[in-house]
């Protein structure tokens, strides 16, 4: 009977010392366990990237949305788009943030994937081509060059939802030289960034609006940027421009939301225009 208790306590004390032993050495070992199972190695895991969030990819009727949605909540000068774009640089009216969207100087410049300063006249002139070819601008209008006209990267943004961007240069005939003659010229276009199409233009023609058919004229635009179904304006309101002579349409947005672009007829200064609005 001793001899088997003098066995039990004996095989009790070595399970003590067997415990202490591997609280105190275990933990250790088991890292060094560890690292020679991840040094010397090279291990890979799929992780999202800073920034990634904001890589997506818009629809034509989403990207004219938050576009004319931008354009919308900007502050404009009195007298209308005609007035502002023959009143020299108004760039301090894009630079404040106006409730859910922005419309701000893009300082950072184009990214790889976009349209540079360098690439955008010639990138305005193959769009001015394009728009000729399909019947939206009269063969008469000249094209642009660095030397008359001035361009300005601005990016378009769903403040709440920044994923939601479009980028956008601004082309514009340059008010620093005096006496330019701006019969059969570009006033003004927003040019998508990364497509080089054509949203909105000012230009100034030869033509009469009794020559111009606008519903033409948006057809061949809808089809230009693969835009979805069109409907025409609903409204009586005779004051929605400062021009009697334009028509409406309205194009599917985001959320629910609607594009209206205008097509008309500045008389006087021969101004034809296509612009949107929310």
């Amino acid at each position: 009977m001793r001899m088997k208790k003098t066995i039990q306590s004996a095989a009790l004390l070595c399970a003590a010392v067997l415990v202490a032993a591997l609280s105190i050495w275990g933990p250790e070992a088991l890292a060094q366990y560890r690292d020679n199972k991840v040094l010397g190695e090279i291990h890979t895991k799929a992780v999202e990237e800073a920034g990634e969030g904001y890589r997506y990819a818009m629809s034509s009727n989403e990207k004219l949305y938050l576009l004319s949605a931008c354009l919308s909540s900007r502050t404009m000068s009195e007298g209308g788009q005609s007035g502002w774009t023959q009143a020299g640089n108004q760039e301090e009216d894009y630079q404040v943030p106006s409730g859910s969207y922005a419309f701000v100087v893009n300082h950072r410049g184009p990214t790889g994937q976009e349209i540079t300063g360098e690439q955008i006249y010639e990138s305005c002139n193959e769009g001015i081509k394009d728009l000729k070819v399909l019947g939206i601008l009269p063969e008469s209008l000249r094209e642009v060059s660095e030397q008359d006209y001035e361009a300005v990267l601005y990016s378009a943004i769903d403040v709440p939802e920044p994923r939601n961007n479009v980028s956008v240069w601004k082309v514009s005939l340059s008010e620093n030289r005096k006496n330019t003659d701006k019969a059969n010229r570009l006033i003004d276009a927003y040019i998508d960034a990364d497509s080089g199409k054509i949203y909105e233009f000012y230009v100034r023609t030869d033509q009469t609006w009794e020559e111009t058919d606008p519903d033409q004229i948006l057809k061949s635009w809808q089809n230009y940027l693969g835009l979805g179904a069109v409907e025409d304006y609903e409204s009586d309101n005779p004051l929605l421009e400062t021009t009697p002579w334009f028509k409406k349409y309205v194009f599917e947005g985001m959320d629910g939301g609607k594009t209206v672009v205008t097509i008309g007829f500045y008389e006087g200064i021969n101004e034809l225009f296509l612009k949107v609005s929310k």
